[in-house]
């Protein structure tokens, strides 16, 4: 079967069970900022397990596409060096809510690999957990006792985490042993006996203290590893050599000129291996929207890049190799999973742009590295010069391990962690020493924020130290997520202090006053927010949300926020994209920014439960921020832009009033920034540039009367040049008879000049003679013949220049005392000129 009717089948049977068939959740979990990603297929019933949410149906199944790359699930180091495991899988399962249980679960299991699969049942074993005598008499039903193992807590007892929903598990394993002797191999992580398919039993919560309580309801969650079924029904000995990934490793073994082989050993086979993973890996966490970058999940996948590259170089690639693999994997896993389809221009231009990127420093890196393998000491790299590496080069630790190991060197991991620790100590310091002044509080107080809705309140001072005082309640906006604090007044009788700063020091928030102040504690004071200023930031703030999924719209889903400042002249926003923006995207984002600007939109402003906010798909969150158990939802149309912010907005879009982008730049590799204005910020920038406009015409008028005078000067200059080389002329006259005959190239700029030369020219003689001027223009020949009075009866100027134009190919002519022609025919122009005479005597 190929694996395309494997995955199906799968599908196709638990339908006919009364399954729902469920798409894959993205592998990005962009509503969970807790998980990097789905690494599991229960992942996206999580709610369901935890009791907070519920679904309108109680069996299902689906494909689930996962990635395990870091903690507790990290499988980095054995892929490609082994034959089983993977950063990218796909994950079969199906799930009861409370509906079938364990005989159900395990008789349809056994059901599907021995009937439908055809599976041989004496290559099949089962574990069961070590108290779990339910599952195994059920299973003895299928089985021998001797094929039915008992294992304990560590093997067949599945945890979500400390608390929370678990239960004990059952796992089949096929026997890979030539003469069917797997038995001891079974959790011996061997590669001759796999786990396929994992059947967990959920009917336990784990409380705080660690003992178990029974659920109400009982649940089943299963997991097939795909590749794995793949290679037991294909007869594969690694699921390397099945179809899902032969096509890759193929076009990698012709693009290499490398031969692909079945062995673990072999450097060249196991790079094949390692780059037809990792670009799986790239291509679906990029088609899902994320994108490699310096943080969190961001740096993961470009640490996943740069190892991948490493290896290609070891199979002598010196361009991008990955991307030119994106293409067929889209074409065979499209079917199952579009997004490939949809966005493989995408995922071609990022990948290729970080390998072009990385590349650029691997060879200096390489360079590097074999300078301070000369340095090793015992064969082991220090930690500091491979935070060198790191710091200068980009190499993660791991791809400076994996250089080590093929050169049969250590790194000393704990130096360079060391290393790191002190860096990143160096930079707090850095930061406290900027804020110290705020650092020297050394308070207890809370305040509470009242912001949101008033710009002005009485209040009480709670805590006051020279500049710098706490309230117990303020209108004040502290610096956070990007937008500046506010500033103001605090006001206590006749005397006003400017506050100049806010800084949130715990749960206190610091005003930053303009001097010294004699406050004491308990005065009662006035605090005024610049409500202008405060107007501006709102403008801006609000300007951002609405940019951001103008971006999304435009470039991409892959757009995800990478920083932003909202100040109150302007904002910043800055996104991991791979190129820079075209001015026609510029101009389609501020039109659909603009255009729910003039919508009048009102935005809502919702709090809810962060657990709430997480089910919600359409709500935008930020990995690795930090939430509360309550947050705030700001809501610009729901079909449009949904975000957690804490931020301050206008009430209604149309406050904004315009938006323009100022700048597009690149801050870092795959990091790209908009600078833009909105409110009073916008209508200075036009102003602006009217200005501007102003001051260029100005400019341009100016030039073009400076232009005049220097054409004016050149023509001058080539009208004495050209009389002076006519009076010369009148020396050159050939006679015929007694008439003076002239012919000869001139240069001249244009058809008039031509025609006044030869009338000038004519005009040198009293009597008798006939002039002939040419001149190269624009791969042509242009002539101007011009006869005395007293003769062009006799030899008239139109008949003898169309004579001329004949030798070269053209024609023309005119008035008997002036008259103009032109030929294409230059190479004859030298013949004409020496032999006119002879065309005068014919006449």
């Amino acid at each position: 079967m190929k694996s395309s009717e494997i995955r199906r089948s799968f599908l196709e049977f638990f339908e006919s069970k009364q399954h729902r068939i469920v798409p894959s959740a993205p592998v990005v979990t962009h509503g969970d900022p807790t998980l990097m990603f789905i690494n599991a297929g229960m992942n996206q019933f999580k709610d369901v397990f935890l009791g907070t949410g519920t679904r309108d149906y109680t069996r299902a199944a689906d494909t689930q596409k996962c990635i395990r790359v870091s903690g507790k699930h990290n499988d980095l180091e054995e892929v490609g060096r082994d034959t089983y495991h993977h950063t990218f899988f796909e994950m079969l399962g199906n799930w009861s809510f409370g509906d079938y249980y364990k005989e159900e679960a395990i008789a349809w299991a056994w059901e599907l690999l021995t009937e439908v699969w055809k599976m041989p049942k004496d290559r099949l074993f089962v574990t069961c957990y070590k108290t779990d005598e339910e599952a195994f008499k059920i299973w003895n039903n299928y089985l021998p006792e001797d094929r039915i193992l008992y294992f304990g807590d560590k093997e067949n007892f599945w945890e979500m985490g400390e608390t929370g929903p678990c239960g004990p598990c059952s796992e089949i394993h096929f026997d890979k042993t030539p003469d069917k002797s797997g038995r001891d191999l079974v959790n011996a992580d061997s590669p001759q006996c796999i786990e396929i398919w994992n059947l967990v039993f959920i009917k336990y919560n784990r409380k705080a203290d660690g003992s178990l309580e029974e659920l109400s309801a009982k649940h089943v969650d299963t997991g097939l590893g795909f590749e794995r079924v793949c290679a037991v029904i294909q007869g594969k000995d690694s699921n390397y050599d099945t179809d899902v990934f032969m096509p890759l490793i193929n076009e990698l073994a012709e693009l290499s000129g490398k031969t692909y082989l079945n062995d673990i050993d072999d450097h060249d086979s196991v790079a094949m291996r390692v780059i037809a993973d990792h670009t799986r890996t790239l291509s679906f966490a990029i088609a899902d929207g994320a994108i490699p970058g310096n943080e969190g999940r961001s740096y993961v996948l470009r640490r996943i890049l740069r190892r991948a590259s490493s290896f290609a170089r070891n199979l002598g690639f010196r361009e991008p190799v990955m991307t030119k693999l994106v293409g067929i994997l889209a074409d065979t896993m499209g079917d199952i999973f579009p997004e490939l389809r949809e966005n493989q221009i995408t995922i071609e231009k990022v990948i290729r742009g970080e390998e072009e990127n990385f590349l650029m420093t691997l060879d200096r890196g390489l360079t590097k590295f074999d300078e301070l393998a000369k340095c090793s000491i015992d064969g082991t790299i220090l930690g500091r010069e491979a935070f060198l590496l790191y710091d200068t080069f980009g190499f993660p630790p791991d791809l400076t391990e994996l250089i080590a190991r093929e050169r049969n060197l250590k790194v000393d991991i704990d130096g360079f962690n060391q290393c790191m620790a002190e860096q990143k100590q160096r930079a707090r310091s850095a930061r406290k020493s900027i804020s110290q002044e705020v650092e020297t509080i050394a308070c207890d107080s809370i305040t509470t924020f009242v912001g949101y809705d008033y710009t002005e309140i009485e209040t009480t001072v709670e805590f006051v130290k020279d500049k710098q005082i706490v309230l117990d309640k303020t209108p004040f906006y502290a610096e956070s997520g990007g937008q500046m604090s506010d500033t103001g007044t605090i006001e206590v009788g006749d005397e006003t202090y400017n506050v100049i700063d806010v800084k949130r020091l715990g749960r206190a928030i610091v005003h930053i006053l303009d001097r010294n102040t004699n406050l004491k504690l308990g005065d009662k004071v006035t605090a005024k927010v610049d409500k202008a200023r405060r107007l501006d930031i709102a403008r801006n703030h609000s300007g951002t949300h609405l940019a951001h999924e103008a971006l999304k719209t435009v470039l991409g889903s892959h757009i995800k926020q990478s920083g932003s400042l909202v100040h109150p002249d302007y904002l910043r926003f800055d996104f991991n994209h791979f190129e820079k923006m075209t001015d026609e995207q510029i101009k389609v984002i501020e039109d659909i920014v603009n255009e729910k600007i003039l919508s009048e939109i009102d935005i809502q402003i919702n709090e809810l439960s962060l657990e709430d906010a997480q089910k919600n798909a359409k709500i935008k969150m930020f990995f690795g921020d930090k939430y509360g158990d309550i947050v705030r939802c700001v809501v610009m149309s729901e079909d449009f832009s949904i975000e957690l912010c804490g931020g301050t907005h206008v009430k209604n879009t149309s406050e904004i009033g315009l938006f323009k982008i100022t700048s597009e730049s690149s801050v870092a590799a795959g990091v790209r920034r908009i600078e833009a204005v909105t409110g009073h910020g916008a209508v200075e920038f036009v102003s602006g540039l009217q200005n501007k406009i102003k001051e260029l015409n100005e400019e341009i008028s100016a030039n073009q009367k400076t232009i005049r005078k220097f054409e004016k000067d050149i023509s001058d200059i080539k009208r004495e040049a050209m009389e002076k080389e006519i009076s010369q002329s009148t020396d050159e006259a050939q006679m015929f008879g007694d008439i003076k005959v002239i012919a000869k190239q001139i240069e001249a700029d244009s058809l008039d000049a031509l025609r006044d030369a030869a009338v000038n020219l004519r005009d040198k003689f009293a009597h008798k003679a006939i002039i002939l001027l040419a001149v190269l223009m624009d791969d042509k020949v242009q002539l101007a013949c011009s006869v005395t009075d007293d003769i062009n009866g006799q030899y008239p100027a139109g008949k003898l220049v169309g004579l001329a134009a004949k030798e070269l190919g053209g024609g023309g002519g005119g008035k008997a005392h002036l008259a103009t022609a032109g030929g294409r025919n230059v190479q004859k122009l030298p013949e004409l000129l020496e032999n006119f005479v002879g065309l005068v005597e014919k006449m």
